[in-house]
């Protein structure tokens, strides 16, 4: 008797319920199997009333509803996504000046440029001659930002590692890129942020989450049946519907992808943000799963393609060049 499946990546590692029937045998008969079921992030704020899991303790009410009288008035606020931004590719640093000319030249310039590696074309390994290289990358980039005097002035930039960048290890989490590599940088570019992978910011009310992780191509080779197409054959929409009800972002075997134990809580997606960024060198795509927006900005260097988000009301403009 064929059993059904529900959407979503079924691997090792991953929370399944089954419902079914004890036959007589004292065999169980998968009837449905599935995921947990979704906790909405109303419901888990309910059950935490005003407790702020940023780590800022409880949030009293009036600044609260004060967050999100700011929000409400932040409709210019615009994030630019890119991920794969390989310095040592010229097309990749030509491309990237178009879109920084760009964006210099409008009339309100974005307030957050989110930069996602891998920031080389291929893994950074552990000589002093490839840390300089990437050292003098960085310095470049930190040119060609400095030289765009409003953006320098209005815009903060955020850097995460990507899977193959210089760092101690590809175990997750992953630290912020090394000093070395970006003291360069930063003396053009002071208000330049360097935050480990996964990372999160919170806008006014909203949490964001941000992780550049190869991820697709990881589930769907770690899968152990092929995902039901009933509800959708999109494999992002797989994806999303799988890290959300799994709440975590990377819910494969210790044996395909390391975790440090006692970081596991970054990974965590409990309670539910607003809004997930899946760096992934897959195709650019945006989905909106149970009020959760989430998309994947593409591979800025082998696609061109790249993200402009408004987090105030949560619009994802899918770019390319």
């Amino acid at each position: 008797m064929p059993y059904k499946i529900t959407t979503g990546f079924f691997s090792e590692n991953t929370i399944v319920l089954a419902e079914g029937e004890m036959l007589l045998d004292g065999m169980f008969q998968v009837k449905t199997c599935g995921f947990p079921p979704l906790e909405d992030r109303d419901k888990s704020s309910g059950l935490f009333s005003g407790i702020d899991f940023f780590g800022s303790g409880k949030l009293a009410k009036e600044e609260t509803l004060r967050l999100a009288e700011l929000e409400t008035r932040a409709v210019n606020d615009m994030f630019v996504v890119l991920s794969d931004i390989w310095l040592d590719n010229e097309d990749t640093m030509k491309n990237l000046q178009t879109v920084l000319d760009g964006y210099e030249n409008v009339e309100v310039v974005p307030s957050l440029f989110v930069f996602m590696g891998n920031f080389c074309s291929h893994p950074c390994n552990l000589s002093f001659s490839s840390y300089s290289t990437v050292r003098s990358q960085f310095g470049k980039l930190g040119q060609i930002i400095g030289a765009h005097h409003r953006l320098l002035e209005h815009s903060r930039f955020l850097f995460i590692p990507g899977p193959h960048d210089a760092g101690p290890s590809t175990v997750l989490p992953r630290p912020p890129l090394p000093n070395y590599l970006t003291e360069e940088l930063q003396k053009h570019v002071p208000n330049a942020l360097f935050l480990s992978n996964p990372c999160r910011i919170k806008f006014y009310t909203q949490e964001i989450v941000f992780f550049r992780q190869d991820l697709l191509y990881r589930m769907r080779r770690s899968c152990l049946m092929p995902p039901s197409s009933e509800e959708t054959s999109d494999p992002f929409e797989h994806l999303v519907a799988t890290i959300t009800h799994q709440s975590h972002l990377c819910p494969l075997p210790l044996s395909i992808q390391p975790v440090i134990w006692n970081y596991d809580h970054c990974l965590h997606l409990y309670p539910t943000p607003h809004t997930i960024v899946l760096g992934d060198k897959s195709e650019q795509k945006a989905f909106n799963y149970t009020g959760i927006t989430c998309f994947n900005p593409g591979s800025f260097s082998n696609d061109s393609t790249f993200v402009a988000y408004r987090p105030c009301t949560r619009e994802v403009e899918l770019s390319a060049l």
